[in-house]
C-alpha cells in the first residue's frame, strides 16, 4: 500500500472511531457504514482534495455536519 492510500485508510478508521466516541451505541461496522456512505469519504479518497492530510477532528466536522443535515444514510 502506498503512503497516500495508507493515510486515507487511517483517516477512515479515525472518522469511524470518532463517530463511535460520540455515539457509544454504534458498532464499528455501523460507524464505517456511515463513513463509507458520506460525501466526506469521497473527499478523503480524492487525492486532489487532500482531505487525508488534514487532522481527523477537522475532517470529522464535515462528517458530523452531514449527519446532522441527514445527508448520510
Amino acid at each position: 500500500m502506498n503512503e497516500k492510500k495508507e493515510m486515507m485508510a487511517d483517516m477512515v478508521k479515525s472518522l469511524a472511531l470518532l463517530l463511535m466516541e460520540k455515539n457509544r451505541e454504534l458498532t464499528m461496522e455501523q460507524a464505517l457504514s456511515f463513513v463509507f456512505n458520506s460525501d466526506t469519504y469521497q473527499k478523503v479518497m480524492n487525492e486532489e482534495a487532500a482531505f487525508y492530510y488534514q487532522s481527523p477532528k477537522y475532517v470529522f466536522a464535515f462528517l458530523e455536519e452531514e449527519l446532522l443535515t441527514g445527508k448520510v444514510g
